[in-house]
């Protein structure tokens, strides 16, 4: 409280030459027993009571003796307004002139305020401790010197069930026999923590003797019930065992854990993150990640990327002495909304990503095995549609394997009836495109007013008899596989500009559309005509050529691969002999025929005449009679001739006269005893080399 508010503002005031008498008269008229001296200024100069007034007529002093010739010049003491009470002023002090910092007197706190002001006071902190007392959670009961009870709070009431207006006052060994303040009293000496039964219940109480001025004059007790601190010793233990598993499932957390606070200062770790970082844990408890990652002891510290961005993050982390690990840290907010601890989950990943290259280096190799066996598989087995035998078309089927798995263009050249075809079909099934669409286009079979819409479809309303809902063209049909333009060369000029367009950009425009489209499609391109020699001849767009020809692929027709014409014959006998249900077989003679007949028509020629043979020849042997006019007078005579397309090492050459001998005398005869006679080796010569050069029976 400030003497402002307790002091009497305005107070009386008497000058240095005025008499006694006159202070006298002020005195008796407002009833006070002292006035504060003042000069013309208003300045405190001196102070005037009943006291020295009583002195000057003990000493028959005159009451016309001016004031300034008996008041107390001081020293005294004053107060300012702004002052805390009970810092300046005491119960000694009888009264207290106040004055501004200029020393002028602004009020006065007489004996009555100074006493009221202590009333006050003791008031509220009687106020104050009683409710303190009331409010305490523990019981507090209290006696004096004489053992009657003083101090009976709330808490009393409500645990032992006595109100405090009963008991105050009266002697505690009445309301609590056994409460044993009175020994307190008696021997001066507290007794903590003892266990005591109050009205059949136990409680833990602390008993203290009271001192004042040396003297005992009372005892205090303090008392909890025991329930409450079982219940605490309970709830310490159970923390503890909680503590206890933490730090079993932590230390033995076969990750890496790493503990920060908020400012980053590192809390623990557990022994498995010791030996993933290779570093002692030392080097890391009470540092900060920053000083840490500044020092070079870990290349990143995910800790401090967290306490940055505020979220959970990942990186991989490298440690001084070598170790790789891949490191999460998960952010733990406060109520408030802030980071107060940095949880992180560590892991040695040095040995994954050792065995990751490994696993690479096993798929580098997986794809390169596949490669080759589908290579082999192709040479050796051939496919459904498919013969290889030629040196030449093993090269041939060798490249494909390996464009197959690239999406570069392809343009497929040859002859009509080579098999181009079947080449895109090769390219599409060994492709990672192979589960998308394998779309296959004649650009010479289409009417060249179809042939736009039918590329790159066409809007609503695009032209007379367009569907109303439009329809997409083959450039969308084969989104996410291979369009193959088989005869290209027959496209004509004005589409060539668009197909240019859309092969640089890879977006379509539908006829009558407005916007383009994207595509994700491999083009493919076939033809048995000669594109540079037309665009020589301005009938096919250069750019466009070149835009079609990244790769070129030119299969060799069957005049320039003779070796493979045996296998074709073995291949087709099989195919229609089981697709007419017979059992044809045809003579060495026609075999020899074949190999010098120049089949202009290629494979498509010898196909249909081996179907045609089989379906018209009445004997279960096709021989030279059965053979159409053009073939019958080729190659009249007796003695085979072997036919050699080029300089080859002579093994190589024995072993294909071989394979092809041995190839027409499993079409010739039923049993190998029989073949071993007609070529004068033993049975088991011709198993060991059909085995050798992969000859199937047609049976």
């Amino acid at each position: 409280m400030k003497i402002k508010e307790m002091m009497i503002s305005d107070p009386l005031l008497i000058k240095p030459e005025q008499t006694v008498k006159e202070a006298v008269e002020m005195f008796i008229k407002h009833k006070i027993d002292g006035i504060p001296v003042v000069n013309n200024d208003h300045k405190l100069i001196g102070l005037l009571t009943k006291t020295h007034i009583y002195r000057m007529i003990l000493n028959n002093v005159d009451m016309e003796t001016q004031v300034q010739h008996v008041m107390n010049r001081g020293p005294f003491l004053t107060g300012q307004p702004e002052d805390e009470f009970e810092n300046v002023v005491t119960p000694q002090v009888p009264r207290l002139p106040v004055i501004n910092n200029d020393g002028i007197v602004v009020g006065i706190l007489t004996r009555g305020d100074i006493a009221r002001a202590f009333f006050d006071s003791y008031r509220s902190i009687s106020k104050q401790l009683d409710a303190i007392i009331n409010s305490t959670h523990n019981m507090i009961i209290s006696i004096n010197a004489q053992g009657r009870v003083n101090v009976f709070n709330r808490a009393a009431e409500n645990i032992l069930g006595f109100k405090a207006k009963d008991v105050m006052g009266k002697p505690i060994v009445n309301i609590l026999p056994t409460s044993r303040l009175m020994n307190v009293i008696k021997t001066g000496k507290p007794e903590p923590l003892q266990k005591i039964t109050l009205k059949g219940k136990d409680f833990i109480s602390n008993r203290s003797p009271i001192f004042k001025d040396g003297k005992i004059i009372g005892a205090v007790a303090v008392l909890q019930d025991i329930s409450d601190v079982q219940k605490v010793s309970q709830e310490l233990e159970y923390i503890k065992e909680l503590n206890e598993e933490f730090n079993a499932i932590f230390d033995s957390s076969f990750d890496g854990l790493y503990i920060c606070d908020g400012e980053g200062t590192t809390l623990r770790l557990n022994k498995a993150f010791e030996m993933i970082s290779g570093i002692n844990g030392s080097e890391f408890l009470g540092r900060n990640v920053a000083e840490i990652q500044e020092e070079g002891i870990v290349s990143k510290s995910v800790s401090r990327i967290v306490l940055e961005k505020k979220e959970p993050a990942t990186i991989i982390q490298k440690y001084r002495v070598g170790n790789t690990t891949l490191a999460t840290g998960t952010p733990v907010f406060d109520n408030e909304g802030n980071i107060f601890r940095v949880v992180c989950n560590v892991r040695d990943i040095t040995e994954l990503n050792m065995l990751k290259q490994k696993l690479d280096q096993a798929e580098s190799l997986t794809q390169h095995y596949e490669s080759e066996l589908e290579t082999l598989r192709l040479r050796y087995a051939g496919s459904s549609n498919m013969v290889v035998n030629s040196p030449g078309m093993r090269k041939l089927m060798e490249m494909v394997i390996r464009l197959a798995k690239v999406d570069s263009t392809v343009l497929i050249a040859g002859e009509s009836g080579t098999g181009k075809e079947l080449i895109a079909e090769t390219l599409h099934r060994n492709s990672p495109r192979r589960k998308g669409p394998f779309i296959k286009v004649n650009c010479g079979a289409i009417p060249e007013n179809l042939l736009e819409s039918e590329l790159f479809g066409y809007e609503a309303g695009a032209f007379t008899g367009a569907k109303k809902e439009g329809k997409p063209g083959y450039f969308e049909l084969a989104s996410g596989g291979i369009l193959l333009l088989d005869e290209i060369g027959e496209l004509p000029l004005s589409l060539q500009v668009k197909l240019l367009r859309a092969l640089q950009s890879m977006e379509i425009t539908r006829v009558g559309g407005t916007y383009p489209l994207k595509i994700d499609v491999r083009i493919m391109a076939a033809t048995n005509r000669d594109l540079l020699k037309m665009v020589q001849r301005k009938q096919f767009r250069e750019d466009l050529y070149y835009r079609l020809n990244v790769v070129p692929i030119y299969v060799p027709p069957v005049r320039d691969r003779k070796e493979d014409i045996t296998q074709f014959v073995v291949h087709f006998m099989q195919v229609f002999n089981k697709k007419y249900q017979l059992t044809k077989r045809i003579s060495p003679e026609v075999i020899d025929i074949f190999m010098k007949y120049d089949w202009p028509g290629n494979v498509r020629e010898l196909e249909n005449l081996i179907e045609r043979l089989i379906v018209i020849t009445p004997k279960d042997i096709i021989t030279r009679e059965d053979l159409p006019s053009n073939l019958s007078n080729v190659g009249s005579g007796n003695v085979p001739q072997v036919l050699v397309s080029g300089i080859v090492p002579l093994k190589e050459a024995v072993e294909s006269v071989e394979k092809q001998i041995l190839e027409k005398a499993y079409v010739e005869y039923n049993s190998t005893r029989q073949m071993a006679g007609e070529l004068k080796v033993a049975a088991s010569t011709i198993v060991r080399k059909a085995a050798k050069y992969g000859i199937k029976t047609a049976r």
